[in-house]
């Protein structure tokens, strides 16, 4: 018997995002929506014009946020965005991170 009450199991994807992504608030979006979800991780621009994110949080709402990296905020115009899962390493707080 499943207990109702057990935490949901938290999963890290580490998102690359390609497009016109960059100069149009892509990465303060970001914050703000993964913020709002309650995720923790980070998001930053890379110097080939990609934003690179990580997101961690329950399995479904990574999935919403991942979903919202293919339109992004109003401005941008994402071409491709690339998932790759990994180990979830406990991250606090949602933060923009310096660009690579």
């Amino acid at each position: 018997m499943q207990n109702s009450t057990a935490l949901p199991k938290i999963i890290r994807a580490h998102v690359f995002i390609s497009g016109r992504v960059q100069g149009v608030g892509y990465r303060y979006a970001t914050v703000d929506t993964a913020s709002q979800l309650g995720l923790t991780g980070w998001v930053r621009n890379l110097p080939d014009n990609r934003v690179e994110a990580v997101f961690e949080g329950a399995r479904e709402i990574v999935d919403e946020m991942v979903r919202w990296c293919h339109s992004g905020p109003p401005a941008a115009v994402v071409k491709e965005v690339a998932v790759e899962y990994e180990e979830p390493e406990g991250l606090r707080g949602f933060e923009v991170k310096r660009a690579k």
